[in-house]
């Protein structure tokens, strides 16, 4: 099995990381002749959203991604990856809006609002969370599971073939909601 890491901006060294440690393959995707390679699933990682937009679509990899996350291809998108992935977002334009999702950007303020706890995630028991200037999920629509909440907002949550977190797993030593992505492989 094979992932393909979005690697235009943001923490994607941590994700392959984390695939390493799994076992799993990966390449980074910065150009359209990268989506030539076969791959079985896509990370979305953290960094701005607005930035990874716009050089998505500059770069020419909005559409081909677009079509290939709506024709099955898993996708697992953390922090500005999940505010990809949305439907609605607050303040933006959506990206993707492929998950039936509404989030609120940098919903816990800026770095200084940055934190870390333990919470339950269905399926997996309780894990760490690190956020960074995270979004939340302000609502989640009759399509997408809310997998994780913490104090009341919904941090984790699935459709589907597509996964998405407000924290960052890649930044613990936890291998957990990783392989719960490779199993959705």
């Amino acid at each position: 099995m094979t992932v393909a890491v979005l690697a235009l901006q943001g923490a994607f060294l941590e994700h392959e990381k984390m695939l390493e440690k799994l076992g799993a393959d990966w390449f980074e995707i910065r150009q359209p002749r990268d989506l030539d390679r076969p791959f079985d699933g896509l990370i979305l990682p953290g960094g701005e959203s607005t930035t990874m937009g716009k050089l998505l679509r500059d770069l020419d990899l909005y559409e081909p991604l677009r079509a290939k996350i709506q024709g099955g291809l898993p996708v697992y998108g953390t922090c500005a990856g999940l505010i990809l992935l949305a439907e609605t977002v607050d303040g933006g334009v959506p990206c993707f809006a492929t998950m039936d999702i509404a989030v609120k950007r940098n919903a816990y303020g800026r770095q200084l609002g940055s934190f870390y706890t333990e919470a339950d995630f269905q399926g997996l028991g309780k894990i760490p969370m690190t956020f960074i200037r995270a979004p939340y999920i302000a609502a989640a629509g009759p399509k997408a599971q809310v997998l994780a909440e913490v104090d009341g907002h919904i941090v984790a949550a699935r459709q589907g073939n597509q996964l998405v977190t407000a924290f960052h797993p890649e930044l613990s030593d936890d291998l957990s909601v990783h392989q719960y992505f490779l199993n959705m492989l």
